[in-house]
């Protein structure tokens, strides 16, 4: 499946094919849904808290993070949904994986507020 666009018109199907991407997580995803609610809180909070810009970055980079990992997860489950219904050994693991890295964001997210939270108002 070849893709001979090129230049500004790339871009745009680019952008288009993202922006299905951003709806089919929305629409099909519970956890996309709830993490994204999160995130715009995250966002919010750091923007409003008297941070340097370094900090503010840093907070709202580990939410963004989380975001990308749980895309990627979902991407991932949609795949292995797609191939079969049956359990299969290698399917199961491939999603218990891609939740382990969700995790493992979540964690990043919430040490990184930890530390920079801590720091600033020590």
């Amino acid at each position: 499946m070849a893709n001979n666009t090129t230049g500004f018109t790339r871009i745009v199907k680019a952008a288009g094919y993202s922006w299905k991407g951003f709806r089919a997580a929305w629409i099909n995803e519970a956890a996309f849904r709830q993490e994204s609610i999160a995130v715009l809180i995250g966002v919010a909070i750091a923007c409003w808290l008297d941070v340097d810009a370094i900090t503010r970055v840093l907070l709202i980079g580990s939410v963004m993070l989380v975001m990308i990992v749980e895309i990627l997860n979902s991407a991932i489950e949609a795949v292995v949904d797609r191939i079969g219904s049956d359990y299969h050994e290698l399917s199961g693991r491939a999603k218990d994986m891609g939740s382990a890295a969700v995790l493992l964001s979540i964690i990043v997210a919430l040490i990184t507020w930890g530390l920079l939270l801590t720091a600033h108002f020590r």
